[in-house]
């Protein structure tokens, strides 16, 4: 068996800090990776990311910042006060907004730019963009690309996107992937959507799971799943 080098990360994808926490407590050791986006953090604001940090867990601030470049650095610098290993910035917010962010991290959390929500598909995104003919593949590239030289530790795309943007950037992009299903589990409201094994095959160095574990009937099980899965592939 190899050994796994995709790391899991749980979203907390709940509206109040006692119920992300009972997540935590619950799958106590199997998880010490977890995202809190701007539901949790709205409700529960930073002291929700010191009360997950303290049970040891790594925390992954998914906020996709995207406002003036100013703006933009003085947020990063109150992420990286707060601990956070990872943060989201969008790869959309161009160039200049993704040095600050690069600059304001200073190496104490790694910026992850985002390219294409997962909840977009070829025709929803050319219809948002306004691009006729627009695939979500060449606007993830294109994104990916102008995140790698602003100097980001990564980028979010879609298990589809993954595999070309391993293969044209090699390990200088550390590739998160969310919308992250078990096989036969339910999509929501995602659309490019893979199992666990598929987006480790395709190069991801993490993953991001939600609702198949944290909304599983027993989410120790399912996440048991998970890692047993991610454990099995071969790179």
């Amino acid at each position: 068996m190899a050994e796994m080098t995709t790391t899991p990360i749980v979203a907390l994808d709940v509206s109040s800090p006692s119920d992300a926490l009972r997540i935590v407590d619950g799958l106590g050791d199997l998880c010490r990776f977890y995202k809190v986006g701007s539901e949790l953090f709205t409700s529960g604001g930073p002291d929700v990311v010191s009360r997950v940090r303290r049970s040891g867990a790594d925390v992954f601030l998914d906020l996709k910042f995207h406002d003036i470049p100013n703006t933009v650095r003085g947020a990063v610098q109150s992420a990286a006060a707060l601990g956070v290993k990872l943060l989201t910035v969008h790869a959309g917010g161009g160039s200049a907004m993704l040095e600050a962010a690069v600059a304001a991290a200073e190496g104490r959390v790694r910026i992850l730019a985002v390219t294409v929500l997962t909840s977009f598909d070829d025709a929803s995104l050319a219809a948002a963009t306004g691009r006729p003919g627009l695939s979500a593949a060449e606007e993830a590239v294109r994104l990916a690309d102008l995140a790698s030289v602003a100097g980001v530790h990564g980028v979010v795309c879609s298990g589809a996107e993954a595999p070309v943007l391993r293969d044209r950037f090699g390990d200088r992009l550390a590739l998160l992937v969310p919308g992250i299903r078990l096989s036969g589990g339910a999509t929501h409201d995602q659309r490019r959507v893979v199992s666990p094994a598929q987006a480790a095959a395709a190069g991801a160095r993490y993953i991001v799971i939600g609702r198949a574990v944290t909304g599983a009937s027993d989410p120790r099980a399912a996440m048991e799943s998970v890692i047993s899965e991610l454990s099995s592939v071969v790179v």
